[in-house]
């Protein structure tokens, strides 16, 4: 677990610079602040992918737009990119 506590963005310019390209249901689209969001989702040791979904969600659009019909795709990407960011540890 981390214990540093990285920055948050000033302003939504610098969330920008932030920005990382995934995968959701076959279409490319950038999200601000994924790298911090998942991190910190990864430190909540959370159990069972429901609640890490909900987390994931949550944490994703205080900086990013989701559709309410896509919802489901990016909970889906979002946890494929966190299992990956818990295999990387």
């Amino acid at each position: 677990m981390e214990t540093e506590k990285r920055e948050k963005p000033c302003c939504a310019a610098e969330a920008l610079r932030r920005v990382r390209r995934i995968e959701v249901g076959g279409v490319v689209v950038g999200l601000a602040m994924l790298d911090d969001i998942l991190a910190d989702t990864v430190a909540l040791a959370l159990l069972g992918d429901s609640a890490i979904g909900d987390e994931l969600i949550k944490q994703v659009k205080i900086y990013n737009y989701i559709p309410k019909g896509a919802e489901p795709l990016y909970r889906a990407a979002l946890l494929y990119e966190y299992q990956n960011e818990v295999k990387k540890r």
